[in-house]
């Protein structure tokens, strides 16, 4: 009996030892990040934008925020936006106390605030929609984001970019000391488009619109589309 308990921690023991060999045994590898960027002209603009209404009255001051509200969902409706392209991103209503004395019985007035998202597909829409939206109540703009439709087919580009980079830089390292570039090892990856939320103030845009009829007022410029891999290859 004790010699069948012996045997068995024997195995087990040299099965444990085995394991930890293969885990330590690490094959020589090249570690190299490749970067690939693609840029193209955005052909939809995300626009962030709000209502607010200022009342001594909350009720008055929610049912006029919420009226403006439906004018505006209306209108981009009417506008050809399709319903699933337009949210409701933020509400809020607050008492505003002047000299901050929020011991006082009331306020002196109140804040009701919408703010909204609106997915614009056609860029040579925008002017047009910005000054409807002033006109049914909007007074805050709060930024846009510039976007590609198919930014799917841009990342693809510039992942292959990436891996054709981080390739090129394994094989110049490898070389460069007499060694062969063997397989990939491992490989991870990660790609952005620089194409976010950019600030944009209320007034200024209303100017914009208002008064300058020369072309649009805004430039779309270019989105970045980037990414970058890291990848272990084994060298030979």
């Amino acid at each position: 009996m004790k010699k069948t308990k012996w045997i068995t921690l024997l195995v087990l023991l040299f099965g444990v030892m085995q394991v930890q060999a293969q885990q330590q045994i690490m094959p020589p590898l090249v570690h190299v990040n490749g970067v690939g960027e693609i840029k193209a002209q955005p052909d939809q603009v995300l626009l962030n934008f709000g209502v607010e209404t200022r009342e001594r009255s909350l009720e008055e001051a929610r049912k006029q925020t919420d009226a403006k509200a439906a004018a505006v969902i209306n209108y981009l409706k009417k506008q050809g936006v399709d319903a699933k392209n337009i949210q409701t991103s933020y509400v809020n209503v607050q008492p505003v106390y002047n000299n901050g004395e929020y011991g006082k019985p009331a306020p002196d007035f109140y804040v009701a605030q919408k703010s909204m998202t609106v997915l614009i597909k056609k860029l040579d829409k925008f002017d047009a929609l910005l000054s409807g939206l002033y006109a049914q109540g909007v007074n805050r703009v709060d930024g846009i984001s510039f976007q590609l439709s198919d930014v799917e087919k841009y990342k693809a580009e510039a992942r292959k970019r990436a891996v054709q980079d981080a390739r090129q830089k394994a094989v110049a390292l490898t070389s460069e000391l007499g060694a062969k570039l063997g397989r990939v090892y491992a490989i991870n990856e990660n790609s952005y488009n620089d194409g976010g939320p950019r600030p944009v103030y209320a007034k200024a845009m209303m100017e914009s619109a208002a008064y300058d009829q020369s072309g649009p007022s805004i430039a779309g410029g270019e989105v970045v589309v980037t990414s970058t891999v890291a990848v272990s290859f084994i060298i030979e």
